[in-house]
């Protein structure tokens, strides 16, 4: 059988209220039992000594167990605290049975046990009652049907013989000298009716408490799992809007605990999503525009020759030749871009010489830099020759695009000084050029595909804004960083971070 997660929750709430509610009250019923079966013993305790005492002076007072052997309402005046008669009251006459008037106790410390009510019952005393097992809910018997009598020899004074060997003795003395013992017979500590009722409207109630704490606990439990799995489900209803393509979905982020951090994490991926998603068809328009322009040229200049507007001379097919090629070098940089996203691009990377990489790009450009009136300076502050891992074929295509950036958009009689330098960790390269300038709002889009500045750096037409795109791509597969920012000259610069590795 499969459970719902809210359903889950509520288990566990609730198994979880039950225990600490049922752990915590039978501790109390525990903790309250003891302490009711201390104050019991403490009485047993009590108001045995307080029968031998009495026992003690009913034997100074008769010389001996002979009066009592003879008397049983004498015995049930001891154990219920009656007058006994005084010390001094002269012994029974033989064959005359002395009668114990039914007056207050010697010192007020009635016993508060149910004995038996008719004293001719006290024949056959104490009653097997006294052993037999209770049945469920009867009060137990009290103290005083458990007790008998012996002399110093182990005689009966009190009791029944067939029911001593399983008792408890307690001596009585008289001037320093044992003169006989209460034997006990087994039974519970808590043998009072008024503690057995006490006890059993505790218990009562602690039930009824538990009771209630397992139904308020089933409440709250509900409550819980209601109030997390909401959220959960709000969660879970985004999650498929956005997997059927509604990026517009957000949820609710309150609190700062697992779920509410889990809610902003749902809405950076659906803001993430929805970013991508503008992205890929701004990058669709993008191309389709980019593809669109040459062709258009294509198609207008074979109309013109198909009609013979336009000549078919050499001049035509330079102009054609060169539409297809610029035509040809944007599908060759859109079909590079897409593999580096991929990382389809092979680095095969080994311990080079940046340094020198660099150095042979930037004379291989001189010529092209002097021939469109721009200057080009490469400063080395490396000191010591620097080794990391690249992929050299790589890194010199990262330069050599750079170097063509700067030659395509640079005005002439301004230039490129190309800075090399390391710190610590990482060799660090710059390339800043002159006018023109990027304006601020702009570096943060260099990077983007087919982007270009065409206000500002349009002294020729370009290409189709991908190499800056493929550079970072190129650094971003070296672990590396490259940012943009003005140049002190008035154009651009571009800062790369290459990490070192040895």
């Amino acid at each position: 059988m499969t459970f719902s997660i809210r359903t889950k929750l509520f288990l566990i709430f609730l198994v979880a209220s039950v225990l600490v509610a049922t752990s915590m009250l039978g501790f109390m019923h525990w903790s309250f039992r003891q302490g009711l079966t201390e104050l019991a013993e403490t009485r047993q305790r009590d108001y045995l000594e307080e029968v031998a005492r009495r026992l003690a002076e009913v034997y100074r007072r008769d010389g001996g167990w002979d009066a009592l052997r003879r008397d049983k309402r004498l015995w049930v005046a001891i154990l219920k605290g009656r007058r006994h008669g005084p010390p001094d009251e002269p012994p029974a006459p033989p064959g005359e049975r002395r009668r114990a008037p039914d007056h207050p106790s010697l010192d007020g410390h009635a016993h508060r046990g149910r004995l038996a009510a008719d004293p001719d019952d006290l024949g056959i005393w104490p009653p097997d009652a006294a052993l037999r097992p209770l049945p469920p809910g009867a009060p137990p018997p009290p103290l005083g049907m458990r007790l008998m009598l012996i002399d110093a020899d182990d005689g009966i004074v009190w009791g029944r013989p067939a029911l001593l060997a399983e008792t408890r003795r307690y001596p009585i003395r008289v001037d320093g000298e044992t003169v006989g013992r209460l034997a006990l017979l087994p039974g519970p500590i808590i043998s009072e009716f008024e503690e057995f009722r006490f006890l059993k409207r505790q218990t009562e109630a602690l039930l009824v408490i538990a009771a209630g704490m397992i139904a308020l606990s089933a409440m709250l439990a509900l409550v819980l799992a209601r109030r997390l799995t909401h959220r959960l489900f709000a969660f879970q209803s985004a999650a498929r809007q956005l997997a059927a393509g509604d990026y517009g979905a957000r949820v609710t982020a309150a609190g700062h605990d697992e779920l509410g951090r889990l809610g902003a994490d749902i809405n950076a991926l659906a803001e993430a999503l929805e970013l991508n998603e503008q992205a890929r068809r701004q990058w669709v328009a993008d191309i389709s525009h980019e593809l669109r322009t040459p062709l258009a040229l294509l198609r207008a200049e074979l109309e013109a020759l198909q009609d013979g507007v336009r000549p078919l001379d050499r001049d035509a097919i330079d102009s054609l030749l060169t539409d297809t090629l610029r035509l040809g070098r944007l599908v060759d940089d859109l079909y590079e871009l897409s593999m580096t996203d991929l990382g389809a691009l092979s680095y095969r990377k080994e311990p080079v010489e940046p340094g020198a990489i660099i150095e042979a790009d930037v004379e291989s450009f001189a010529t092209r830099y002097a021939a469109a009136g721009l200057t080009l300076h490469l400063e080395r502050r490396l000191g010591a020759p620097v080794t990391m891992l690249a992929d050299p074929h790589r890194l010199s295509q990262l330069v050599r695009n750079l170097l063509q950036n700067s030659l395509q958009y640079t005005d002439p009689g301004g230039g490129l000084t190309v800075t090399l330098q390391r710190d610590a960790q990482a060799l660090i390269c710059d390339f800043e050029d002159t006018a023109p300038g990027v304006p601020g709002e702009a570096l943060a889009h260099l990077f983007d595909r087919l982007y270009r500045v065409d206000a500002s750096r349009s002294r020729h037409t370009g290409g189709a804004g991908l190499g800056l795109a493929i550079c970072q791509n190129i650094v971003a597969a070296h672990g590396g960083t490259i940012r943009a920012r003005p140049a002190r000259g008035g154009g651009l610069w571009i800062r790369i971070r290459l990490p070192l590795r040895g």
